[in-house]
C-alpha cells in the first residue's frame, strides 16, 4: 500500500506587488500553478492514499479564486484516481480563531473519497488495505488521545503542528501551531506519521516526517533556502511511502518561480562604484538572467553613505525586471572601547553565535560543523533589511 504525503499548500498566498495580466497577484498564481503540477505528479504515481498535513489555504477566508482552484484540482485528482482516498488535517492557517466560525475546507469533502478533519480528530477506516488513518487538526495539546487502532494492520497519523526541539527556533510558519510531543508520534504502533507546519522536508524518526511546503510561502524563504542547502535537499516536494516495505521517496517539485539567494558580497573597503559592480556582476551570473525571478543579494560591511551612493537607476531597472529584488545591505560591525582609554572591537553577533555553537555540548549524532553552518545561515537570513532596500522598493 502506497501513500503520498504533502502539506502546506498555502493556496491564496500573496506576496509582493506584481500582478498577472488578468490582475491576479503573481505569487498567488505561482503557488496555484505549483499545486497543479503536484496533482499531475500524484496522478502519475496513483497511490492508494493521499494525506495532507494542513494549511491547504493561506488564510481562513481565502479568495474565491483560491477556493475555485482547490475545488477544481481536487476534483481532477478524484476523477483520475477514483479509488484513491484523500485525508486532510486542518492546519493553523485553515482553522478559524473563533469556535463560532466554520472553516472552508469542508467544501473539499466528497463522501468517503475526501475526508476533512477541521473541528475534531477523525479516524478513517480503510478496510480494503486493512489500514486506519487518524487525522488531527490544529487543536490544543492534550485534546486528542494519539493512539493507533489495534484492530488495523496498518496505522497512519496525520497532524499539523510543531515538534518541540526538532524544528529550529523561528523557522516554522507565521502563526503559532499545536505543540506535538515527540514521544506521542514515535510510540510503537504507527506505521507512518505525516506532519505539516514546518516548510522544509525533515525526518523526525524512521517513520515520522515533515514533507515541507510545496512552494516558498513563508515570510522568510531565505531561511528555508539556507536549510535546504545545509541538508543538501533538492528543494520543495512531497513524500511517497510504501507502508508494506517501508520504502520512501522524496519527489522534488520545482516551484513555479525560481527563488534565489545569491552569494553574499563582502563590501569591506569598497567604494560605491565597486559595490555597484559587485552587485551587478552577481546578478549577471544568474543562469537565464534575473527576469521574472525572486532574488536576494546580501552585502556585508557596507557603510550607510556607500549604500546611499549606489546607482539606484540601475537597481530600479533590475528590480523592474525581477518579480522581486531584495537588496539587503548591512552596516559594518561597531567598534567601541572595551574599557576606558583602551580601544578595542566588540565581537559581532555572528562571531558571538559562532563561538557559542563551537563551545556548546551536542547530543550524539549531531555534527558540529553542520550545526554551525546552519546557525550562521539562519542568522544571515534573519538580520534586518537596510534602508536602501526600502528605497529600491519605493522607487520601483
Amino acid at each position: 500500500m502506497r501513500l503520498v504525503h504533502l502539506s502546506d499548500l498555502h493556496l491564496g498566498f500573496r506576496q509582493y506587488h506584481r500582478q498577472t495580466p488578468a490582475g491576479m497577484n503573481q505569487r498567488e498564481a505561482d503557488v496555484a500553478a505549483t499545486f497543479s503540477r503536484a496533482v499531475d505528479q500524484i496522478i502519475a504515481l496513483a497511490p492508494a492514499l493521499v494525506v495532507i498535513g494542513g494549511d491547504v489555504f493561506h488564510t481562513v477566508r481565502p479568495t474565491n479564486t483560491a477556493i475555485l482552484h482547490a475545488v477544481r484540482e481536487f476534483g481532477r485528482l478524484h476523477a483520475a484516481l477514483p479509488e484513491t482516498v484523500v485525508v486532510i488535517a486542518a492546519g493553523n492557517h485553515d482553522m478559524p480563531r473563533s469556535t463560532e466560525s466554520s472553516g472552508i475546507l469542508r467544501l473539499l469533502e466528497r463522501a468517503d473519497r475526501c475526508i476533512v478533519a477541521d473541528r475534531e480528530a477523525v479516524r478513517i477506516a480503510l478496510p480494503r488495505w486493512d489500514c486506519a488513518v487518524l487525522a488531527v487538526p490544529d487543536l490544543p495539546p492534550g485534546t486528542v488521545q494519539l493512539a493507533p487502532d489495534p484492530a488495523a494492520r496498518r496505522n497512519v497519523l496525520v497532524m499539523h503542528g510543531e515538534v518541540p526541539g526538532i524544528v529550529p527556533a523561528g523557522a516554522a510558519a507565521d502563526r503559532a501551531a499545536m505543540q506535538i510531543p515527540l514521544a506521542e508520534v514515535t510510540r510503537p504502533g504507527w506505521d507512518y506519521v505525516a506532519l505539516g507546519h514546518y516548510h522544509v522536508y525533515r525526518r523526525i524518526a524512521d517513520h515520522v516526517y515533515y514533507s515541507g511546503s510545496i512552494d516558498y510561502t513563508s515570510t522568510n524563504p531565505w531561511g528555508e533556502l539556507a536549510e535546504e542547502r545545509a541538508t543538501k535537499l533538492p528543494g520543495k516536494g512531497f513524500i511517497e511511502r510504501d507502508l508494506t516495505t517501508g520504502k520512501q521517496t522524496f519527489h522534488p517539485l520545482a516551484p513555479a518561480r525560481p527563488v534565489l539567494d545569491l552569494h553574499a558580497i563582502d563590501g569591506r573597503g569598497m567604494s560605491a562604484e565597486g559595490l555597484d559592480a559587485a552587485i551587478q556582476g552577481a546578478i549577471a551570473r544568474i543562469p537565464g538572467g534575473i527576469d521574472g525571478k525572486i532574488v536576494r543579494v546580501v552585502g556585508h560591511q557596507v557603510p550607510r553613505h556607500i549604500a546611499r551612493a549606489l546607482d539606484h537607476r540601475v537597481l530600479r531597472e533590475l528590480a523592474r525586471r525581477a518579480t522581486h529584488l531584495h537588496l539587503d545591505l548591512r552596516r559594518p560591525d561597531l567598534v567601541r572601547p572595551r574599557a576606558a582609554l583602551t580601544p578595542g572591537r566588540r565581537p559581532s553577533l555572528d562571531e558571538t553565535l559562532r563561538a557559542t555553537l563551537l563551545a556548546r555540548a551536542l547530543p550524539a549524532g549531531i555534527e558540529r560543523e553542520a550545526l554551525v553552518t546552519l546557525g550562521m545561515r539562519y542568522l544571515e537570513a534573519a538580520e534586518p533589511i537596510e534602508p536602501v532596500q526600502r528605497l529600491v522598493e519605493e522607487e520601483t
